[in-house]
């Protein structure tokens, strides 16, 4: 682990054709004692203390949890992340919407955009959902997706040609770049604290999400997860978009009614956990909805 956060630095991840996510820098760089993972910054802000004032292992493993588990979420942004990537602009548009970051692109008013352009793989070719506006479904017909592909190429390969003729015709950068479609690749510097990457990585990540906009997500998860390991563990078990189930009060309490009306009450189970905290809040909404939490009369 100590080699993971020592060599924190330039961790570079390709992405579809051309686009890669790098790791630029992570704070805490390096945490204070050469074993902890930056884990230790979020108990060590939780707790209001100071390196010398962290528990064991387990009792900092236990307080994340506790954290992540009630949505406490101040704690998390103590640790931040800085990268570096590039990714076609369409992409760069979907992962704009997320704006508690920092962000600096590559500005096509002071330089000349790159002729690079994504192209996606045939079976990447979608056919649009009926049941989703804003996404695609199964595959298109290796026909139609080869058609697509090729007219993708001949409009960037044509656009570029006439953005460098303008361009040296000396029309401003800043409108010659209108020339361009929205698979051209562009590049930027991110900085994103823990609790909001999080919130991307979810949303992004998740199987609906764009396939061109999930594998920087992927990569970027790929990435922090030496660094905050204990963090993504609970934030595996615990997210609803994660795999946990997140029940609305209504559904809440035709549970409750429907395990009420049984001809017998049903004896919760236990949890597969160590941690007693966990097990009692577990028990407390096993309750809730009409389970016999009464283990010493069974």
């Amino acid at each position: 682990m100590h080699d993971v956060l020592a060599n924190v630095q330039n961790l570079k991840i390709q992405c579809l054709d051309k686009g890669h996510v790098t790791l630029i820098d992570a704070m805490p760089r390096v945490v204070p004692e050469s074993q902890k993972t930056a884990d230790y910054a979020i108990v060590q802000a939780a707790r209001v203390s100071y390196g010398d004032g962290t528990k064991t292992v387990n009792e900092d493993r236990g307080l994340i949890r506790y954290l992540m588990r009630h949505r406490h979420t101040t704690p998390f942004e103590m640790v931040e992340f800085k990268f570096h990537c590039k990714m076609p602009l369409f992409v760069a548009r979907q992962w704009a919407r997320h704006r508690m970051s920092s962000t600096n692109e590559y500005s096509g008013r002071y330089s000349l955009i790159k002729d690079e352009f994504y192209y996606p793989e045939l079976g990447n070719v979608k056919k649009q959902s009926q049941n989703n506006k804003q996404g695609g479904s199964e595959s298109l017909s290796e026909c139609d997706a080869l058609a697509f592909i090729s007219h993708l190429q001949d409009i960037s390969v044509k656009s570029y040609d006439i953005y460098e003729q303008y361009n040296q015709k000396e029309v401003a950068r800043e409108q010659a770049r209108m020339l361009l479609p929205v698979n051209v690749y562009t590049e930027w510097y991110w900085k994103i604290d823990l609790h909001n990457l999080l919130h991307f990585l979810a949303l992004r990540c998740d199987s609906h999400a764009q396939y061109e906009i999930r594998v920087f997500a992927d990569a970027m998860l790929a990435l922090i997860k030496p660094i905050v390991p204990v963090t993504i563990e609970a934030w595996e078990d615990y997210h609803p978009m994660r795999g946990a189930l997140l029940l609305t009060k209504l559904e809440a309490d035709a549970l409750a009614e429907f395990l009420k009306s049984s001809l017998w009450q049903l004896k919760a189970p236990l949890l597969n956990v160590q941690n007693r905290r966990e097990q009692s809040e577990w028990l407390e909404k096993a309750a809730r909805l009409g389970l016999n939490t009464n283990f010493d009369s069974q």
